[in-house]
């Protein structure tokens, strides 16, 4: 008999089920070529699905539900919140791109968008290695089939085949890891395994041996090196609304379900796994950073300064324990929450000039697109310029103090060695920032390539200027989210 707290703890989840069905059947008689009945019904859905989760994560409760095999606590409610709103924001951003490019010839996008969302809620609720794996294999079904969306476009084809089979690599690296675990602690329960691992009758060498196949799964879909393969491809290939639904909320599943795993399931082996996260962390922004220099095409270069962003939020995650010491935990598990959640704000406001700025036949993909941009828009110049400040550190942005909050729990420890790899961060840093600079200078300092202002719907200009001011307001006011994120985490960890 399933109790009542069960179907509480997933309420959201069959909310948003439900009404993806629903819009998928009531859009067989939409005649819109825009789908304008289909796109208010779709962010009504997340509006309510979004503030249903902000109201959980207020209330403060953990629930577990279906005999553990999910759970509802504060840091999942808060990450499948602004899930929900980064969704929401693509969907704003995206309809008039798509429509332009015929892809909205059917309300796929708009279904398969909030499947994949609740592809990713399940990963973020996930307390059981099935659960976590079935959200996984969701929200990737769904992405592949947005990815090659544009039946025919050759390059989103070609992104979506890459995608596919790399994905499915991937999936297989974390299922083995997972079922080597499962075999050596006998439950797939992720506060079984983590007692059974903590009771030390295990063989250290089996649970190592699954833990790298773990760890190769979910730096795959973090898109840390050299598990990156993909993103360049990917990013560049697909339609940029598409792009931007991979590069934004599926970020906050990533991070939960290493949470979820590592630290909820295998702390006791953090000496392990936070090794192999600091071998991908310096790979990512070493690659990441000086791979980017090299780009010409805004989208690719955007997904090379990805990997690097994942490299700040792996080495918030492997500085949370040290010397078997678990009192740094809050802050640093916090600050790479706190790091990951900004990230996507800006991530959404970046991709969301390149989609405004595109039209009908053009893309506006290379950065020699955005030339004297700020002669033709100040508004969307500034918001763009702010946005790559962000991403590259500088203040008062609230990428600067995101940066600054992984940095701070990584010396905390006062280890040599973590101070050395702090120094590494802030040069990588230094040389990201030329790239980014690099962009700002073009769209302040080049002539424009075409003459004539840029317009475009009031939803997006509304969205897109709240977006950019957020990016700012945060860097000056940063403290409300860094409490949210500390107290999620200290609530995590006390469960």
């Amino acid at each position: 008999m399933i109790d009542k707290l069960s179907w509480i703890s997933v309420y959201p989840e069959i909310i948003l089920l439900i009404m993806a069905c629903v819009i998928t059947l009531a859009d067989l008689g939409v005649k819109s070529p825009r789908r304008t009945q289909t796109y208010v019904l779709s962010l009504l859905t997340l509006a309510i699905v979004a503030a249903l989760q902000a109201s959980y994560a207020v209330g403060g409760a953990t629930v577990y539900g279906f005999n553990n095999m999910v759970v509802s606590d504060p840091m999942g409610n808060w990450l499948k919140c602004f899930a929900a709103i980064a969704v929401m924001v693509t969907l704003v951003y995206g309809r008039p791109y798509a429509a332009d490019r015929d892809m909205l010839r059917g309300g796929e996008m708009f279904s398969l968008s909030m499947f994949g969302l609740l592809g990713i809620f399940v990963m973020i609720s996930g307390n059981n290695f099935l659960v976590i794996y079935l959200g996984l294999e969701l929200l990737t079904l769904a992405s592949y089939a947005l990815v090659a969306l544009r039946r025919d476009h050759a390059d989103s084809t070609e992104a979506a085949m890459k995608y596919f089979v790399l994905g499915a690599l991937a999936s297989g690296f974390l299922l083995y890891g997972l079922s080597m675990i499962y075999g050596a602690t006998g439950s797939l329960d992720v506060n079984a395994v983590f007692r059974a691992i903590n009771s030390g009758q295990i063989k250290h060498q089996v649970l190592v041996f699954g833990l790298v196949f773990v760890v190769s799964g979910l730096a795959f879909k973090l898109g840390a090196v050299p598990f990156h393969m993909w993103v360049p491809d990917v990013y560049q290939g697909a339609p940029t609304a598409v792009t931007l639904l991979i590069a934004g909320a599926p970020k906050l599943a990533a991070f939960a379900i290493c949470i979820r795993l590592l630290v909820e399931g295998m702390l006791p082996l953090a000496i392990d796994w936070q090794q192999m996260l600091m071998v991908l962390s310096v790979g990512s922004l070493l690659i990441g950073n000086l791979a980017a220099i090299a780009q010409t095409n805004l989208k690719r270069m955007l997904a090379y300064s990805t990997i690097s962003h994942m490299g700040f939020v792996l080495i918030g995650l492997m500085s949370g324990m040290v010397n078997g010491d678990i009192h740094y935990a809050a802050d640093a598990y916090g600050s790479s929450m706190f790091y990951v959640i900004t990230y996507v704000l800006t991530t959404l406001a970046s991709f969301g000039v390149i989609l405004l700025l595109a039209r009908d036949g053009f893309e506006s993909e290379e950065i020699a697109d955005l030339a004297g941009l700020n002669e033709r828009s100040p508004l969307y110049a500034g918001v763009m310029a702010v946005c790559l400040f962000s991403l590259a550190g500088i203040p008062p942005m609230v990428g600067f103090y995101a940066k600054l909050a992984v940095l701070q729990a990584l010396v905390a420890s006062g280890s040599v060695f973590h101070i050395g790899l702090a120094v590494f961060a802030v040069m990588m840093s230094l040389i990201g920032a030329f790239y980014y600079l690099r962009v700002v200078k073009v769209m302040y300092f080049d002539k424009p390539v075409g003459a004539g202002t840029v317009s475009a719907p009031f939803d997006v200009r509304a969205v897109l200027s709240l977006n950019g001011a957020l990016v700012l307001g945060l860097g000056l006011l940063p403290g409300g989210l860094m409490t949210l994120c500390s107290n999620a985490v200290v609530q995590m960890l006390g469960t």
